[in-house]
């Protein structure tokens, strides 16, 4: 495959989002807990808490989400404004550079705001160090001019909730992470659940699907509902070009064979890893660098998106030395594994 080929195929199944795909998401995401499927414990527990603020009138407290890309941290963030009938501001820690940017935000809040950080760990450290006395006691201090004649000024923020999202929680500094009342782990979802999802999302995109072609989206999407629905419109596609518009199985399975997809949701360029680290590396262990190097991956790409799923499904290892390929990497590809490897089997 070429890599322009290969970019492609990555665009279709990444946690990147284009301005197309945001209006759909947008549309599709749940806009109460209720809605929403999956996570079940974390749900709970924000019910109460939800509750609990509502019964004090007072702003709910600070929530930190982490898990991998497209597993529903900005959805919760919309929903916990929308279930404290409150306002939500959102921003990315890229794009709080400078300390000026973090002001125009907070001083434009009100009270009980819920205020959206997504990736907060690539805050800049003067920016997160200025949210400090924010989030404890609701007040951003301003240095103004320079040298003998600086002073600082001391503004009075509205008490809001600030909720950050990230995928690289081992990024957060001590300090940051500390300030979080509350913090959550979004896991992959069950195949059950993708299939509530799609047929959830099949229904606003007025779509048909039969349970076996929802079942068959379900279980090739990663364990992520954000690439759920990517390939639900890429097989809808498929079911209104080349079918009846009903999103059968053997329709779904035509469409994601055509996008590269296999049965246990690998694409090309998972497939190209898997094959990097047993082909150029024996099967490791390698560094995540000589890793992403060699299999044409940016080194983020790697590490929030690919990495996290072919561990969890068993296809990958991470190990003190580096990564390394399961017996079941060998299996899937077809390939004889190494004696070494058969003895765990």
């Amino acid at each position: 495959m070429s890599q322009a080929q290969s970019k492609a195929q990555r665009d279709v199944l990444s946690a990147a989002v284009s301005p197309e795909d945001e209006g759909f998401d947008r549309a599709l995401r749940p806009r109460s807990l209720e809605e929403f499927i999956g996570q079940e414990k974390l749900k709970s527990n924000l019910r109460v808490f939800l509750e609990a603020a509502r019964k004090r009138q007072e702003p709910l407290d600070h929530c930190l989400f982490y898990s991998p890309p497209g597993l529903g941290k900005t959805t919760l963030a919309n929903i916990m404004a929308r279930e404290m009938g409150v306002n939500l501001r959102t921003a990315s820690g890229p794009i709080l550079e400078r300390v000026g940017d973090l002001a125009a935000i907070l001083t434009d809040l009100s009270d009980g705001d819920v205020f959206f950080i997504d990736e907060i760990h690539r805050l800049n450290p003067l920016v997160e160090e200025a949210l400090y006395p924010v989030m404890e006691d609701f007040t951003f201090f301003i240095s103004t001019g320079k040298g003998p004649a600086a002073s600082t000024l001391k503004l009075s923020i509205p008490r809001f909730t600030l909720v950050g999202a990230t995928t690289r929680a081992g990024l957060l500094t001590g300090p940051l992470r500390d300030r979080f009342g509350i913090i959550g782990q979004l896991g992959f979802y069950e195949p059950a659940e993708l299939e509530a999802i799609v047929n959830r999302s099949a229904s606003i995109l007025g779509i048909p699907a039969d349970p076996q072609g929802a079942s068959v989206i379900a279980r090739r999407c990663r364990g992520t509902p954000r690439i759920a629905n990517r390939l639900l419109r890429r097989v809808r596609d498929f079911a209104q070009v080349k079918g009846d518009g009903v999103i059968t199985g053997p329709v779904a399975e035509y469409a994601l064979e055509r996008l590269e997809v296999d049965a246990e949701g690998l694409d090309a360029s998972d497939r190209r890893l898997l094959l990097a680290v047993i082909e150029k590396f024996a099967g490791g262990p390698v560094g995540v660098e000589n890793l992403a190097i060699a299999s044409n991956e940016e080194l983020d790409t790697l590490t929030d998106v690919i990495e996290p799923f072919l561990i969890q499904a068993g296809f990958m290892a991470r190990t003190p030395r580096g990564r390394t390929a399961t017996p079941k990497a060998y299996s899937h590809l077809g390939l004889k594994a190494p004696k070494q490897d058969l003895e765990l089997l």
